[in-house]
This record gives structure tokens, C-alpha cells and sequence, in this order.
């Protein structure tokens, strides 16, 4: 059928667009679920035996992950932003990041929403990096301070050296990286600019840091609860300090939602922070489970919904 008469052809084929990759979305989350299966029944079956409180406790804290995603976001912006449909779209980019490699799903849903409130596509992708680079930031600070404050929280084991060396190369990889590509010098000298203007504002600046800080730390806390949860004896700073680790090392691992490379960075961490074997993959399948697999159904709904009311 063509488009209406008056109106341009792109607006007819835009209404069997979305639909479409709604469709995409719903068809490789199913995919997804089916082929860890195994995971999901073994992970859920040791989360029915754990401590339900603290489950709770991790589910409370994993979904205040998204209002601070929001708070960050909206730091990252001079504009106002729609409040409930920020703190929406952060919900359904943490279930497209589960789609797409290296936080691609995330980034193109913010992309998508930043532009449909009015900001350009360049200023809209400056905004997106910044948040980025300031959440990768506080990481690194929260790990050092916590280094610094409680020097036992690394429990150096036989595989410690193998997450330490990760650092220092994954430093390296980066500078070199912007060194030789012009427009990531570009980019990167955009996102400085744009940081500098965000301090220039101190509701900014503190929306941008704490929600990052508190975005970081709630998902330790998810971590940190499930250990508790399945009754294992690690003490909080070296969960803390393992999930730290971890999601760093997985950011170099581009797989969807750091799936794969954040599931083995962090029961390596575990690991080498003390926790027995099985208790570590447990404790990964029950973080994984809060974070990503139980959410992705409602989070592709509120995609679709989204999208339906042209908010993306």
C-alpha cells in the first residue's frame, strides 16, 4: 500500500518500521533466553534455596539502577528531560544492551531518545560519550579509594595477576587508539569540551557524578547481596572490589551486554577474591539473572512501547 496523498513515502514505510525491529528485538531475546536455558534453570534453581531477603534486597537495588542511569543522563545535558520516559528508556536500553555488542543496544536507544527530545544527533552523541567516559572515571576512583581505605580488600591469589595486568594494557590500548584515529581525537576533545561545560554547573555536574557513582554501586550491591544470599562468606570490600575489576575488563570484550565476557571476568574475580568455584559461577548466574535475563521481557515491552509513542 503506498503512503497517503500529501505525505512523503518515507512516512509509510516508517509505520512498518518499528514494528519490524520490535519483532527483530522480540525474535533474538527469545534466542537468547532459549540458548541459555540450562544457565537460567540452574541459576534459578539455586536463587529458590537462598536467603529471600537479600534477594529482595538485590532486586531493590538492581532496579534503582536504571533511576540512576537517569540521574546520569540527565547531568550529561543542558536540556530538561521528560522525566518517566527517561528513567523508561534507561530500563529498555539495559534490555537492548542484552542485544547488540559492546553497550551498542544502550547507546542507540539513548541516541534515539536524546534526539527525539530535540538535541542533534552530534550533541546527542557527545552527551552519550560523556556519561560513558565519567562512569568509566568513577570505577577507577571508587577502586583506588577503596585500595586505599581497606588495602586487604584484594586477596591476591594464583589469578589475581591475570585480572591486575588487564589494567595497564587496557590503559594503553586506549590512548593509542585515540592517538592514531583523528576523529576519536575529535570526539575525545568534544567530550573534554562538553565535561568542562557540565562543571560549569554544579546541578549538573553532581547529577552526573552521583548518579554515576550510584549507578556503579548499586550494581556491586547486586553482587554483594546475591553473595549473601547463597550464604557465601566474602567480605564486602573484595565483592565490591571483584566487580569493579571485572566490569572493566569485560568493557574490552565486545559482547552483548557483557554477556560471556562479563560472566567470566567476574567469576574470575570471585574467585580470586576467595570464593569457592561453584559459589562464584553462582553468584554470576544469580547477578546475571537480576540484571539482564528476568528484566529483558518487560524491558523490549517498554521498547516497543516507546517507540509506538514516538519516543524513540
Amino acid at each position: 500500500m503506498s503512503a497517503p496523498e500529501g505525505l512523503p513515502a518515507t512516512v509509510g514505510r516508517r509505520r512498518y518500521v518499528q514494528p519490524g525491529i520490535t519483532l527483530i528485538a522480540f525474535a533474538a531475546a527469545g534466542g537468547m533466553l532459549a540458548a541459555h536455558r540450562t544457565a537460567l534453570d540452574t541459576g534459578a534453581d539455586r536463587l529458590a534455596a537462598a536467603d529471600g531477603e537479600w534477594l529482595v534486597l538485590a532486586c531493590v537495588a538492581a532496579a534503582a539502577t536504571w533511576v540512576c542511569a537517569a540521574v546520569a543522563q540527565q547531568g550529561a545535558v543542558r536540556e530538561r528531560l521528560p522525566r518517566g520516559r527517561l528513567v523508561a528508556a534507561q530500563f529498555a536500553a539495559g534490555a537492548a544492551n542484552h542485544l547488540l555488542p559492546a553497550g551498542a543496544g544502550a547507546a542507540v536507544v539513548n541516541l534515539r531518545f536524546l534526539t527525539r527530545c530535540g538535541l542533534s544527533t552530534r550533541r546527542a552523541a557527545t552527551a552519550l560519550a560523556v556519561k560513558a567516559a565519567v562512569g568509566g572515571a568513577v570505577r577507577c576512583a571508587l577502586g583506588v579509594a577503596l585500595l586505599v581505605a581497606s588495602p586487604d580488600t584484594v586477596h591476591l591469589s594464583a589469578r589475581a595477576p591475570q585480572l591486575l595486568v588487564l589494567l595497564p594494557v587496557a590503559a594503553g590500548a586506549a590512548v593509542l587508539t585515540v592517538a592514531i584515529s583523528g576523529r576519536l581525537r575529535r570526539m575525545t576533545g568534544r567530550v573534554f569540551a562538553d565535561v568542562r561545560d557540565v562543571h560549569r554547573h554544579r546541578a549538573r555536574a553532581c547529577a552526573l557524578w552521583g548518579g554515576s557513582v550510584a549507578f556503579a554501586l548499586l550494581h556491586a550491591g547486586v553482587v554483594v547481596a546475591v553473595v549473601h544470599a547463597i550464604g557465601v562468606g566474602l567480605p564486602v570490600g573484595r565483592v565490591v572490589m571483584a566487580y569493579l575489576v571485572a566490569s572493566g575488563a569485560a568493557a574490552l570484550l565486545p559482547t552483548p551486554g557483557g554477556l560471556g565476557s562479563l560472566d567470566a571476568a567476574l567469576a574470575l574475580a570471585l574467585t580470586a577474591a576467595g570464593a569457592p568455584g561453584p559459589a562464584a559461577v553462582s553468584t554470576v548466574l544469580g547477578y546475571r539473572l537480576l540484571t539482564g535475563w528476568l528484566p529483558m521481557a518487560p524491558g523490549l515491552l517498554v521498547l516497543a512501547l516507546l517507540a509506538r509513542r514516538s519516543a524513540l
